[in-house]
């Protein structure tokens, strides 16, 4: 695909087929990992029962807070169950906006493979996050540069993306791509999966909502070479948790992407450190001997690991709803014990927030 000043667009998967499919040391290292990873899947989805339902749950409400969180879109904790877990009316448009990933998360999770990687598909997951905003399911129809704005006021333009007119027929070549690549493997899949994000996000073919889709297309794709620990982990959890890299990946991997002259490796790299990480995290707790307690109890300690502020213990139960709130409570009176977390009030609604000995 050229650009309007006749330059071909970098599209990742086009550089692996024009020659460049050298791969670095350390992604041929996480490509080992998440081999043996896959290769251990089936044995952990055959754990306990109880542990692998508490685990569907929390990842579907992880992921559809952290997704939206990413792009700024917040609901206050206190109305996360409402939102997530019933039909509840919705207050304002964020609650829509999670609402909607919740889901498009489901759709991916109960189609999986059968759901198809492709245009039509991508703009139905656009559409079901986006809900009724009158774009909804599709492509931008202006130019669009990416702004990263500094508390002082200032901003740069960090990346100008495809323009409008080109949009539709990139994503065709971008979908084209992938297909081919499954079909003939000229890398290995999981890279092809991580470009095709990579590319998508450089592409950026719609307004709005393009980071949150780019997450459910890498869930979808994973489905389709056989990776299912989205379903238990959150893949959108440990992205926000690692925003910073995530931030810095793309846009080093972005420089010189129109010219086709860009290292897609650090954020393909990214992408395989997440879902390296997804599986280990999938293992300890689908592998765990111990009573349920022990489960629920580290199912616990990573809610309130990634909250981002004052929480209270209906809070974290809304994250964990396989645990109690007297099991919530014994844990964090363990963690303000260790100094990880301190209480900033008393009785049962107390707040709690967490301490820097998390670092």
């Amino acid at each position: 695909m050229k650009g309007e000043d006749g330059v071909k667009y970098g599209m990742t998967l086009g550089q692996f087929e024009r020659g460049a499919r050298t791969v670095p040391a350390l992604t041929a290292s996480y490509l080992a990992d998440l081999g043996e990873a896959k290769g251990k899947q089936e044995l952990f989805k055959h754990q306990s029962p109880q542990i692998l339902r508490a685990l569907r749950e929390s990842a579907i409400v992880e992921s559809a807070v952290s997704s939206s969180r990413i792009e700024g879109v917040m609901v206050r904790p206190a109305r996360v169950a409402a939102v997530l877990r019933g039909r509840a009316a919705l207050h304002d448009r964020a609650e829509e906006e999670v609402r909607g990933y919740r889901d498009a998360l489901r759709l991916v999770h109960e189609r999986g493979a059968r759901l198809a990687v492709s245009e039509a598909t991508i703009k139905r997951l656009h559409q079901v996050v986006r809900g009724e905003v009158w774009d909804a399911g599709r492509y931008r129809e202006k130019a669009m540069d990416i702004i990263e704005r500094y508390p002082d006021g200032r901003h740069r333009v960090r990346f100008s993306a495809v323009p409008a007119a080109q949009v539709a027929s990139t994503m065709g070549e971008l979908v084209e791509q992938w297909d081919v690549n499954r079909t003939g493997q000229l890398v290995h899949p999981l890279v092809a999966a991580a470009a095709v994000n990579l590319d998508f996000l450089c592409i950026h073919p719609f307004r709005d909502g393009n980071g949150r889709v780019s997450r459910l297309l890498l869930l979808l794709q994973c489905y389709h070479l056989g990776l299912e620990v989205g379903r238990y982990v959150s893949l959108e959890r440990l992205i926000e948790r690692n925003r910073n890299r995530y931030y810095e990946t793309l846009e080093s991997s972005s420089q010189r992407w129109h010219q086709g002259r860009h290292d897609p490796w650090p954020y393909i790299n990214y992408i395989l450190y997440i879902l390296k990480s997804a599986y280990r995290e999938f293992e300890e707790r689908a592998s765990s001997t111990g009573p349920q307690r022990g489960a629920k109890t580290e199912a616990i300690v990573k809610v309130i690991q990634d909250q981002p502020g004052s929480f209270r213990v209906a809070d974290v139960q809304r994250l964990a709803p396989a645990a109690g709130p007297d099991l919530i409570r014994h844990v964090l009176k363990h963690l303000q014990a260790q100094g990880r977390v301190k209480c900033l009030g008393r009785g049962r609604s107390a707040q709690w927030r967490r301490t820097g000995e998390w670092n």
